[in-house]
């Protein structure tokens, strides 16, 4: 599966499109049958539907928008939010500690979050440091004055990034744990044998796509020199980062 997304991201245009509105429709059909066990027929039921076409079908748009405008943008999001789930994973195995929402999920701590924001700060920090190199022929270190400050500034601006992109992606993550156990199931479906269902390896993502698209829906610019604010961070998330030389 990851291959074939990873080539499918690559090939771009129609060919990514399609893959995306398959799986987009894939997530779709669990999230029908979850609210078929956790909402009441007649309009509970419709409009838990609508809800999951507006919510999956406009991350899925997203993604496909993002494509459009070169890899950067949806391997950026794709990347950040796995940065998320390693993060998390090890952090809340090494560390463990109090958890967040034991009702809702047993194993999510707070330091898993901690190390959540930590990854992709991280993930973020190595891409501007590269991408500074590679602009300016030397290193951050081996520089002074304006060019350093402004490496500085977009680290800063990488951790806020960092603990937006966690909390959301986290968000997603309880709401499909909480729609699973108000329908008594322990998977979303079985598409991905020993992983569960589609949803289960992307309710994250598609949390923090949506949070995306809101953003840009509200006209949110693109985060830039001057530019601050968390839905303005989310907005230009990669552009930020892996192109920082043009705001330097």
């Amino acid at each position: 599966m990851v291959l074939v997304a990873g080539l499918a991201l690559a090939a771009g245009g129609a060919i990514f499109a399609v893959f995306v509105a398959l799986v987009a429709l894939g997530i779709l059909h669990e999230w029908r049958r979850l609210v078929a066990d956790l909402a009441p027929g007649g309009w509970p039921r419709g409009l838990w539907l609508i809800a999951g076409v507006v919510y999956i079908g406009f991350a899925a748009s997203t993604l496909v928008g993002l494509r459009a405008h070169g890899w950067h943008g949806a391997a950026g999001v794709v990347l950040g939010v796995i940065a998320v789930d390693v993060g998390a994973y090890f952090a809340g195995r090494a560390i463990g500690g109090p958890k967040i929402a034991p009702r809702i999920s047993p194993s999510k701590t707070w330091a898993g979050l901690g190390g959540a924001v930590v990854a992709v700060w991280l993930l973020l920090a190595v891409l501007v440091t590269l991408d500074f190199g590679r602009s300016f022929g030397n290193w951050p270190w081996e520089v002074d004055g304006f060019a350093r400050a402004a490496w500085y500034a977009h680290l800063e601006q990488a951790a806020l990034v960092g603990v937006f992109v966690a909390v959301i992606a986290q968000t997603g993550d309880f709401f499909e744990s909480w729609m699973k156990r108000r329908a008594g199931v322990k998977d979303s479906g079985a598409w991905l044998p020993g992983h569960g269902g589609l949803f289960d390896r992307a309710d994250g993502l598609v949390a923090v796509l949506f949070a995306r698209g809101v953003a840009d829906l509200v006209d949110v610019p693109s985060a830039g020199p001057g530019s601050h604010g968390l839905l303005s961070a989310l907005g230009g998330m990669w552009q930020i980062f892996l192109r920082s030389h043009g705001s330097l």
